[in-house]
């Protein structure tokens, strides 16, 4: 008992800040508060329309960044990962609001949070590793598109019409656009995206989103455009912590939508921090650690009527791009952010709700990396078509499902392309030192088949059709030295293509059967069906001069005056 506590807390120990943290933190502190100054600039229209985009209201953006940010800085596996609401949780979001309602929301973040944690614990960070590349670069797509849909209503100043599929939802505000026609909103939403999507092109290092809003809103308040709607109210300060959200009796129903926030804050949060690895030398995420960071940050947001949140890429690009070297960098944020809450509430809640779509618009086309898509597309047949399908499906269903179907296709396509590795060889037999014409008559009674590659599900059947359809001779010899693995289904054909060859009167031999695949033919029967009549061999000049010896006995071949000594080119046939 003993012994299994002091494991259990030394894995929890792992996952909490050290020494190592306060060290970096204390390198280059005055670096790490400008670079955490200018991605508060950056982070609040972002927090402010995620929230409102999310049904919860720009009040609950802004309690997701400061609180998940703070949280999420200190007990992250990054130092340089900023965390907030985001695009792609928005897209998991909404539907959720719109079926369960705030309070379904709150308590699908905690119960995420609450997983989270668990991987953590379980070290599960190191599996998100494997999921493809042209999964990730189709998932980024197919969000892009989502999120700078999810803005039309506001960008065209109507309401946002009913409805839980964002092109449903796009086509009837289009339409009610067209019918009463709103261009102050409009305006001001392709103003404040292209001052954002132009700027970022001429001065890369100057936050245009937090300029173009500045100015949307003073243009907005001077020239009393009543079109342009405003946030509204926000509260002056976070609300105090609560769980009277909390209904124990939903959660068996909130159970998958949970299990798919806390799947896509994973995928994002790690994805965002080896996106800020790649931007430096030297720095590389603990993703445990992040897991845990992310999930004491979920755990704690919706206390304070926060949404659920993730590792940020487009912050966590800003904070590297300027300068930061610790995690006091993305602490500084949400302290930043949460004097602006504090101090700054009716100036904030005078911004134009246009403003911030097309301050989403342009994160929406910023986050579409063309270069990279073509790069995709061209590799391969197979890569394209994994990127094509999965930016559709997060299009046109949802992210937990266009991941799925992503990482399926993926291993569809990737079990195929191995399967074709598989080869099933028709190899001539070494003449060593026999003669000519005893050559002639073991090369016209044997044959043998080198099989190379894996021997699994995928390519089993092939070589039991290939194998089954030698014809003409009275000896097979397997040679299986060269099988990279084995499954069972691998093993089961192996089985069945000796049994269907022994009913036609052919013995079948095997040779270099490695350890690590006797266990698999072992368990289906293949190997006594080998063992029982001895014929399994170490190699294949010993099953060469077994099938020799059958065919003396059974009279085609002249008995040998006495046993020739194995040659070394008989040798080498292992």
């Amino acid at each position: 008992m003993s012994t299994a506590f002091h494991r259990a807390w030394a894995r929890v120990a792992a996952l909490l800040p050290g020494s190592a943290d306060l060290a970096e933190i204390r390198r280059d502190p005055r670096r790490d508060l400008l670079a955490g100054l200018t991605v508060a600039i950056v982070a609040l229209p972002l927090a402010l329309g995620f929230g409102v985009s999310s049904g919860l209201g720009a009040e609950a953006g802004l309690a997701t960044a400061v609180v998940a940010g703070a949280l999420a800085a200190v007990f992250g596996g990054s130092n340089l990962q900023v965390s907030g609401p985001t695009g792609a949780m928005t897209v998991v979001l909404v539907p959720i609001v719109a079926q369960y309602g705030p309070a379904g929301v709150l308590t699908v973040g905690l119960m995420a949070g609450l997983m989270l944690v668990a991987l953590a614990v379980l070290r599960a960070g190191k599996y998100m590793r494997y999921v493809p590349a042209p999964v990730v670069e189709g998932f980024t797509l197919g969000i892009a598109c989502v999120i700078g849909l999810q803005q039309i209503p506001n960008a065209l100043g109507v309401p946002t019409p009913d409805g839980d599929r964002v092109l449903v939802v796009t086509w009837r505000a289009a339409r009610e656009f067209v019918q009463a026609p709103n261009w102050t909103a409009a305006g001001l939403a392709v103003a404040v995206a292209a001052v954002m999507l132009i700027g970022a092109r001429w001065r890369p290092t100057v936050p245009f989103s937090i300029v173009a809003v500045i100015a949307a809103t003073i243009v907005a308040r001077l020239a009393h455009l009543d079109a342009a709607k405003p946030i509204g109210d926000l509260p002056s300060g976070l609300p105090v912590p609560s769980l009277s959200f909390l209904d124990l009796g939903s959660l068996g129903t909130l159970l998958a939508p949970a299990v798919a926030v806390a799947a896509l804050a994973a995928l994002e949060s790690l994805l965002s921090a080896s996106v800020a690895d790649g931007m430096t030398v030297g720095q590389r995420h603990d993703a445990d650690r992040e897991l845990f960071g992310q999930g004491l940050a979920n755990i704690a947001a919706p206390l304070f009527g926060g949404v659920p949140a993730t590792g940020a890429i487009a912050r966590t690009a800003v904070n590297v791009r300027t300068g930061a070297g610790s995690r006091l960098a993305a602490l500084t944020h949400a302290a930043v952010l949460a004097v602006i809450v504090f101090a700054a509430a009716p100036l904030v809640s005078e911004i134009p709700l246009a403003a911030l779509a097309g301050v989403l618009l342009a994160t929406a086309i910023r986050m579409v990396e063309v270069g990279s898509l073509k790069a995709m597309a061209k590799a391969t047949r197979s890569d394209a078509l994994i990127l094509g399908l999965t930016a559709v499906a997060t299009l046109a269903l949802d992210l937990v499902y266009a991941v799925i179907i992503g990482l399926v296709l993926a291993g569809a396509l990737a079990l195929r392309a191995v399967a074709k590795q598989a080869r099933f060889d028709l190899v001539p037999l070494d003449r060593g030192d026999h003669s000519v014409e005893e050559h002639a008559l073991l090369a016209e009674h044997i044959v043998a088949y080198r099989i190379d590659g894996p021997l699994f599900f995928a390519a089993a059947h092939r070589f039991l059709l290939e194998l089954t359809e030698v014809a003409d001779v009275r000896v097979v010899i397997l040679r299986m030295s060269r099988v990279s693995t084995m499954d069972a289904t691998g093993a089961l054909v192996v089985k069945d293509a000796v049994e269907k060859l022994r009913r036609r009167g052919i013995v079948v031999l095997a040779s270099g059967i490695r350890p690590g695949q006797r266990q698999v033919l072992d368990s289906v029967g293949a190997l006594d069906l080998l063992r029982h009549r001895g014929r399994e061999y170490a190699t294949t000049p010993e099953a060469i001069r077994a099938a020799r010896d059958h065919l003396e006995t059974a009279g085609v071949l002249p008995a040998l005056p006495a046993q020739q000594p194995p040659t070394p080119s008989e040798e080498a046939l292992r």
